[in-house]
């Protein structure tokens, strides 16, 4: 069986590597990063919206820019990057995290600047987890494309090939017995690959809901601890010019998490008192600020934010 198992093995890596060497959308199913980023950017080229990306402490860290926010509207660009990702399916990638700021110039360090003042840094950002193919369909999957690639070899011709092809017409009947060996191969291996998920697939389930569940308790940690500065905020609206503009990012970031869980109509009213707030404040920052020109673009993206939440709670009223 083992032996199958490895000559089937041989069989897919011999007859797929010529032509997957610049497969970019296999490469990027495999985990490649660079793969992903060339995807995502291809996609989202209409949109004026560039990335760059990185594998960090067992998430895909990726940075969205564009030269204006309205390219960088949260709900439109998370659900086209969620819907990108999804259909590449990338192996050993599950969390993926998305960043969005104003476009700057390169950094080779963006994610540690980022993480060192993320409040300051970022339009917004929000985790997502991608969906996990299921795995009978991906060793079907695989098999068919195995089996697709033993029809034709793309190998390229050198002298050393001659002889082989001399050997070849010497014994005929040597080359069909090797193309049914290794479709056994490839038939054992897809039989045993499914006695194990059949075996195993319980106890896979119950590890996936308990990691799912544990990220939702981290979630609503987060959001308790968010909810903390809220206070400190009101008491620093008198503070100097100077720090209006962290005040009003604090207070943006404190309506954006509210929003996640909002469904009330009166919680619908509190985010969009929140937004006018934080573009109340945004308002009031002086010119010599070094950040004033993002500053006036908050002021009327925050206070696009509070319109939108306004209409959520007169929805909710109806």
């Amino acid at each position: 069986m083992s032996t199958l198992i490895s000559q089937g093995g041989r069989a897919i890596t011999k007859f797929q590597m010529v032509d997957r060497i610049n497969d970019i959308a296999w490469q990027a199913h495999q985990g490649s990063v660079a793969a992903i980023i060339q995807l995502l950017n291809e996609k989202l080229a209409k949109s004026g919206v560039r990335t760059r990306a990185i594998f960090s402490d067992g998430i895909l860290q990726i940075l969205c820019e564009a030269a204006s926010v309205e390219q960088l509207e949260q709900s439109p660009v998370v659900a086209e990057i969620q819907q990108i990702l999804d259909s590449i399916a990338p192996r050993h990638i599950r969390r993926v995290n998305i960043n969005s700021r104003i476009v700057r110039e390169q950094q080779l360090l963006w994610l540690k600047e980022i993480d060192s003042d993320r409040e300051n840094q970022l339009l917004w950002s929000q985790e997502i987890t991608l969906i996990q193919p299921n795995i009978i369909k991906q060793l079907i999957k695989d098999f068919t494309e195995a089996q697709a690639g033993l029809g034709k070899s793309n190998f390229p011709k050198t002298q050393v090939s001659r002889p082989l092809v001399l050997v070849n017409k010497e014994k005929p009947k040597n080359q069909p017995n090797k193309k049914i060996l290794a479709a056994v191969g490839l038939c054992s291996l897809l039989l045993l690959s499914w006695v194990v998920y059949a075996q195993l697939g319980n106890n896979l389930k119950s590890l996936m809901q308990f990691q799912t569940s544990k990220s939702l308790t981290t979630e609503n940690t987060s959001n308790r601890k968010v909810q903390t500065p809220l206070s400190s905020a009101k008491n620093n609206l008198s503070a100097p010019s100077d720090d209006q503009f962290a005040i009003a990012v604090r207070i943006a970031n404190l309506a954006s998490a509210s929003g996640k869980t909002a469904t009330a109509s009166t919680q619908w009213l509190e985010i969009a008192a929140k937004w006018q707030r934080a573009s109340d404040l945004m308002s009031t920052v002086p010119q010599k600020h070094s950040r004033y020109q993002e500053a006036k673009i908050r002021t009327q993206l925050y206070k696009k934010y509070s319109e939108a939440a306004q209409k959520e709670a007169d929805k909710s009223k109806s």
